[in-house]
């Protein structure tokens, strides 16, 4: 998300894309299964990782003149 948007507060963008996607769909945001990857704390954490299918979901909902390139590489 802090890729695709100019936002101050990516976390808080994605919570809130997540929660309009989720009422939208009636469920679940995506089908993102999660993998242990290291921060940039060095620590390993839970990141949520999605298909191609999913991702492209994910990046057309996000209303942002970045996104767009990804959107056309993706499409």
């Amino acid at each position: 998300i802090a890729v695709l948007t100019e936002s101050k507060n990516p976390g808080a963008y994605w919570r809130k894309l997540k929660q309009r996607l989720s009422e939208e769909s009636n469920g679940s945001v995506t089908n993102c299964h999660w993998l242990k990857m290291p921060a940039q704390d060095g620590k390993m954490r839970e990141t949520g990782v999605a298909n191609t299918k999913e991702l492209l979901h994910l990046i057309q909902s996000v209303f942002s003149p970045k996104a767009e390139p990804f959107k056309q590489w993706m499409a």
